[in-house]
């Protein structure tokens, strides 16, 4: 069984894996990692992007150093190399996960629990709950859904299929840095600098494929390209804009507008302002499964996309003997 292959079996087995399972409660590794991460913040601190780059190559690289061993390790073994993959796969994607907070957070709305809902929210994205009504709520968790489809799904599988468990492993370790220390608090507006630059750069592609996608399989498709071509620049994330005008678009709704984060708010343009209409609870299982189609897709898009780089990779190595 060639490398190739022992990636898609594990790339699939991780994900149905997520799908059957969802996280850990307790011990999982993405936690274990931010504990590690939080550490090394302890020690290198300072208000400089300088020591801020030494902590995003001590962090980043570790896993990516990590992941090669392993790699290297049971390279020998085709059966280990997938179960590798598939563990990695596993620890790396949270679309079950993030099913799941966002519908507990439908539920506790849909039974007109606004409290619960509030109560809730924290675990799904860093939105300040007490200053959201129930539709603020819904739409906080679409736009959460959305994002996160690409940051704990679409993202990791595209580094998976370019670069096997190390790219699993680095793509989740940049990406949880930046929600460690990329924010612009007053602490990290200049150590977090690189964390927050290095997630751009990884996840532009996942971004841009999770764009795709939603448009895909969206119930509309011309709604999600003509959002994302007019709206998604004006979106203060480069990777976030594209993803959640998609599935505005897409859902038929409007996304964006102001928020507010631990007391500082942000007013951020309207994204398909022009043909969508307000958020609903229901909307928020919409978005799901959306998301659940998106990284299906995403899998054997990226899957097929290794296996043909390859495939080339051997025939013009061929042609030059």
């Amino acid at each position: 069984m060639g490398a190739d292959r022992s990636y898609a079996y594990g790339a699939a087995a991780g994900l149905l894996g997520d799908l059957l399972l969802g996280d850990p409660r307790r011990g999982h590794p993405v936690a274990v990692f931010g504990r590690a991460a939080a550490a090394v913040d302890r020690a290198l601190w300072h208000d400089h992007r300088g020591w801020g780059a030494v902590h995003t190559a001590v962090c980043a690289g570790g896993a990516v150093a990590l992941g090669t061993l392993a790699a290297r390790a049971v390279r020998p073994s085709p059966a280990a190399s997938v179960a590798l993959t598939a563990a990695a796969t596993w620890a790396v994607v949270g679309g079950t996960s993030l099913a799941r907070e966002a519908r507990t957070i439908g539920r506790a709305l849909e039974s007109g629990d606004v409290e619960a809902a509030r109560a809730r929210l924290p675990h799904l994205c860093g939105r300040d709950p007490r200053v959201l009504d129930a539709d603020g709520i819904a739409r906080a968790v679409v736009e959460s859904v959305a994002e996160n489809t690409s940051d704990a799904v679409v993202g990791a599988l595209v580094w998976g299929a370019v670069a096997g468990v190390p790219g699993l492993l680095g793509f989740r370790a940049v990406n949880t840095l930046d929600a460690m220390v990329g924010h612009k608090s007053p602490r990290y507006r200049r150590y977090g600098w690189a964390s927050a630059r290095l997630d751009d750069l990884a996840g532009w592609p996942g971004a841009r494929l999770t764009a795709v996608l939603a448009a895909t399989a969206g119930p509309d498709p011309r709604g999600a390209l003509r959002a994302w071509r007019a709206d998604a620049r004006r979106h203060p994330s480069p990777n976030a804009g594209p993803v959640e005008a998609s599935f505005a678009g897409a859902l038929g709704v409007r996304l964006g507008g102001t928020l507010s984060y631990g007391g500082r708010v942000e007013h951020r343009p309207v994204l398909n302002g022009g043909t969508g209409r307000a958020v609903r609870v229901t909307d928020i299982d919409r978005a799901v499964r959306l998301s659940r189609r998106v990284g299906l897709l995403a899998l054997g898009g990226t899957v097929a996309a290794r296996l043909v780089a390859r495939g080339l990779v051997k025939g013009l190595k061929g042609r030059g003997k």
